[in-house]
């Protein structure tokens, strides 16, 4: 079983409440993939900690600036909170990546998006 499997396995099996300590020891152990680093953000994002996801975010684009999804959930959290400006950036940037990788369904949605900015 993969390391993605693994983690996905330790994700699902515990409680919402958990799952965030859970992500971050993940995390700071060094060993996590880019969907976990993913998983990571959007937990914090969840939780209202803006920063600390853009954060997580950010280290996940300079870990692997192909994950696409992480442009898209980054852009829209920057839109949230009025940042539009980076939201724009973290936008253009995934289509580039996305159209790159021959990924339509990412390119449209970045570019709703980049349309409501």
């Amino acid at each position: 079983m993969g390391l993605f499997n693994v983690v996905s396995v330790a994700v699902t099996s515990v409680t919402m409440a958990s799952r965030l300590p859970l992500l971050e020891k993940l995390v700071a152990s060094g060993s996590a993939d880019s969907f976990t680093r993913y998983a990571f953000a959007m937990e914090l994002r969840k939780e209202g900690l803006v920063e600390r996801s853009l954060a997580a975010f950010t280290e996940l684009r300079a870990l692997d600036a192909q994950y696409v999804p992480s442009y898209l959930m980054a852009a829209q959290l920057l839109q949230e909170v009025g940042r539009s400006a980076e939201a724009r950036q973290w936008a253009e940037a995934g289509v580039e990546v996305a159209r790159a990788q021959g990924d339509g369904r990412a390119v449209s949605e970045l570019g709703e998006l980049l349309a409501q900015l």
